[in-house]
């Protein structure tokens, strides 16, 4: 990684290797390769890692926040659901796509065996 902080790296969603390529070719799709440097991201994958951190901070943040403006508030149910329901969706997909990276990036940083093909 030659010197490139690896978190910053991450939240970049940027090629691990190099810091430059884009390290998705979707949303959530790795790229094959990087198109900067050409490093291999095929055998990339971050598994089920991303969605328990995804399910312990989103759920947990818009768990209080709901729970906060029922006992404050006197919404209606509907609007609870208008507000919430988006929200989590939301807020779960922007973050999917971050954790993905940060955990890829961790792979390579770390020189974990799910990131290199010495097999």
């Amino acid at each position: 990684m030659d010197g490139r902080h690896p978190v910053l790296t991450g939240l970049a969603c940027r090629c691990p290797v190099c810091g430059r390529g884009k390290l998705f070719d979707g949303f959530l799709k790795v790229a094959p390769a990087c198109a900067a440097c050409g490093a291999d991201l095929s055998a990339a994958d971050s598994g089920d890692g991303p969605v328990v951190f995804v399910i312990l901070i989103v759920g947990g943040l818009v768990a209080f926040l709901a729970l906060y403006a029922i006992f404050t508030t006197n919404w209606p149910i509907w609007l609870h659901l208008m507000i919430w329901l988006p929200l989590s969706v939301g807020l779960s997909l922007v973050a999917m796509r971050v954790f993905k990276s940060l955990l890829i990036t961790a792979q390579f940083h770390f020189k974990a065996s799910e990131a290199r093909h010495d097999d």
